[in-house]
């Protein structure tokens, strides 16, 4: 096969990036799974704007806070001096955020924010703005989505990127030249055993990485979210109670029903002070009370929560639910710079499975769906004005993947000795 650009992954910035390149040009975007079944489709909160010039400060400020000042500082301030714009384009798309009675657009707030910044759907704003960006995508003649296609290896030569090997739905190699590759795997979750993330993610992009001499970086980061829905059955993906509640108001609780800590900390934080707190307990799980939020605020802002919590037994808007922290956001992954170019010649990387140090050693609230936009777009901007032709189709190797299943499974292996490797190393 041959490709302008092939786009590894179809959550909010594979798509995004494959929307702002040109439309003469063509574009492949490959996904493991189904076109809806990935990790921007769970992102609930909410995703944060630059509301005026007097906000810029407090959120650069709040943003580093959050990173342990562990930030790059140039990668902070363009994503927050470009939040308006990516916020235009999500509206223009058709995207819908929850309004004020006045029809001026309503802003939350999370932990960590001093300000309400934070733009939402409901608890569903991953699942309202992707959607949007694949109904827009599914439209472009020049773009074809390929569902159950697996990114297998990179075709590199020279120190340059010429494409992937991908397996088809039936099992298929393949090769895709293609003149540049993005990877847009999204995170780790796969890899540990409670996660919020669906379990396909795997850490692919490292791994290549690893394989190919790819830098990396804080791929050690890996933040846990301090309130899921807690669950006897671990082998199902952990439901995330949003930070958002308790930005509205909701309350933490050790097992005698008392306050323990300041529900607004850091992710971080709040997750060591919930992790002390059932130790000290004895406990699996401490109780998050949502009643402090008035039951139609509840019930409107927080549906698919209430609904999941029935589901389970459970009614928020009359008792407290337990809660566990779980993996949840990968900080480090693939080195790119400021506009997601890898350290190998012809190779991107966007959304989660990148690093361009936005977040530090922390992330803070909302900042990923807005990072991944704006990185991914800058990202297309700059493949738009290097165009590079789509190199010579030739031979590729095929039987190093002979045995697939031995390959993943390499790859899961190296991907955690050197996430532990690097965490000692640090230490």
């Amino acid at each position: 096969m041959e490709t302008d650009i092939l786009i590894v992954g179809c959550g909010c910035s594979g798509l995004y990036c494959a929307l702002n390149l040109p439309h003469d040009k063509k574009i492949t975007v490959i996904t493991k799974s189904t076109a809806d079944y990935n990790d921007s489709f769970l992102a609930q909160g909410g995703i944060c704007v630059l509301r005026d010039e007097e906000d810029y400060d407090s959120f650069f400020e709040d943003t580093l806070r959050a990173g342990h000042y562990e930030n790059r500082e140039e990668s902070v301030r363009i994503m927050i001096s470009s939040s308006q714009d990516v916020i235009r384009d999500l509206l223009s798309y058709g995207t819908e955020f929850n309004r004020m009675p006045d029809g001026s657009l309503d802003f939350t707030r999370e932990g960590a924010h001093s300000r309400h910044r934070i733009l939402y759907h409901q608890d569903i704003t991953g699942k309202e703005i992707t959607s949007k960006l694949l109904q827009q995508a599914q439209q472009r003649e020049n773009i074809t989505l390929l569902e159950h296609t697996e990114l297998v290896d990179l075709i590199v030569e020279e120190g340059k990127c010429l494409g992937g090997v991908i397996v088809r739905p039936d099992g298929a190699l393949e090769s895709v030249f293609a003149g540049y590759t993005v990877l847009a795997t999204g995170g780790v979750g796969g890899l540990f055993r409670h996660s919020t993330n669906y379990r396909h993610l795997t850490g692919v992009a490292l791994a290549l990485a690893l394989r190919h001499d790819i830098e990396l970086e804080n791929i050690d980061y890996i933040q846990i979210h301090p309130t899921t829905f807690y669950s006897e059955d671990e082998g199902v993906r952990s439901f995330l109670i949003s930070e958002s509640v308790r930005g509205e108001g909701a309350k933490l609780y050790n097992k005698n029903m008392e306050r323990f800590v300041d529900e607004l900390l850091p992710r971080d934080l709040l997750t060591e002070a919930i992790l002390e707190q059932m130790k000290k307990d004895g406990t699996d799980f401490v109780w998050e009370d949502l009643r402090p939020i008035p039951e139609q605020e509840l019930r409107e802002h927080f549906p698919n929560i209430v609904a999941y919590c029935a589901e389970h037994g459970y009614d928020p808007t009359k008792e407290c639910i337990p809660v566990v922290p779980a993996q949840h956001y990968f900080m480090g992954g693939v080195k790119v710079n400021k506009d997601s170019k890898t350290s190998m010649e012809g190779l991107y990387a966007v959304g989660e499975t990148a690093c361009n140090g936005v977040h530090g050693k922390n992330r803070l609230a909302s900042n990923s769906l807005l990072e991944s936009l704006v990185f991914a777009k800058r990202a297309a901007e700059e493949m738009t004005g290097n165009p590079r032709e789509i190199p010579p189709a030739r031979d590729v190797d095929l039987t190093p993947y002979a045995d697939l299943p031995a390959w993943k499974a390499e790859n899961k292996k190296m991907v955690l000795e050197e996430i532990d490797r690097r965490k000692k190393e640090r230490v």
